[in-house]
């Protein structure tokens, strides 16, 4: 009677993260090697964020459904109606603000996924979602695109997902930051206590939560 073999996630590959990480530390704006390095360090984790994704009835639902976040994020002209407040234009005035969009960062990150990523459709479909939720996280915690801003969403962001890459970053960020912006550690210590009380983000219906006024939304997934 022969058993199939268990799924293998990606090796984690420590040489390729620390030169991502070196090349990101020069340049913030590096999207590209910023995903490296996470995605270079991920190895198991993305297969436990898979299958908790998978566990979830929403998830289960997602995965069975495929709706497409970029495409949904893409439609400018649909998000421009929405009413003033919502999730969806207040995410549109930040994309236009900060010259950013759903498809120029999943263009710079799918070349590394490609790379580095699970090839398993089911999971790169989780993946693929998880990434290009990257912006509406900003807007539904609030959290800038400064330095600052960045840090305590990836302190949010890994309270959510136990990121590996995440988990290096934030003890020297908690350390050297505070010099030269006091009150980092404070606002990383709140990020991260909102990761953990919040609702599990992957799962949630993002294509339905843009139509509503944003505060309704921090309500429905305890954003606080």
């Amino acid at each position: 009677m022969s058993t199939q073999n268990p799924h293998r996630p990606p090796r984690i590959r420590p040489l390729i993260g620390l030169k991502a990480f070196v090349k990101t530390a020069r340049d913030p704006e590096d999207t590209e090697n910023g995903a490296r390095f996470v995605l270079a360090l991920q190895g198991r984790r993305s297969e436990q964020i898979y299958q908790r994704f998978r566990a979830d009835p929403r998830g289960a639902r997602l995965l069975d459904e495929r709706p497409s976040l970029l495409a949904a994020l893409s439609d400018r002209s649909r998000i421009a109606a929405l009413p003033a407040g919502s999730l969806g234009r207040i995410y549109l005035d930040f994309m236009t603000r900060e010259g950013l969009s759903a498809a120029g960062l999943a263009e710079a990150v799918s070349v590394v996924e490609d790379e580095l990523a699970d090839p398993d459709p089911d999971r790169r479909f989780v993946a693929d979602r998880i990434r290009d939720m990257h912006d509406l996280w900003h807007v539904a915690t609030g959290y800038s695109r400064d330095l600052i801003g960045e840090l305590a969403l990836i302190a949010f962001s890994y309270a959510q997902l136990r990121t590996r890459a995440f988990g290096l970053i934030l003890p020297l960020a908690y350390v050297s930051n505070e010099r030269q912006a006091p009150g980092t550690r404070a606002l990383l210590r709140a990020a991260w206590h909102r990761g953990n009380t919040a609702q599990w983000l992957p799962v949630q219906n993002w294509e339905g939560l843009i139509e509503l006024p944003v505060e309704e939304v921090r309500d429905r997934l305890q954003l606080g």
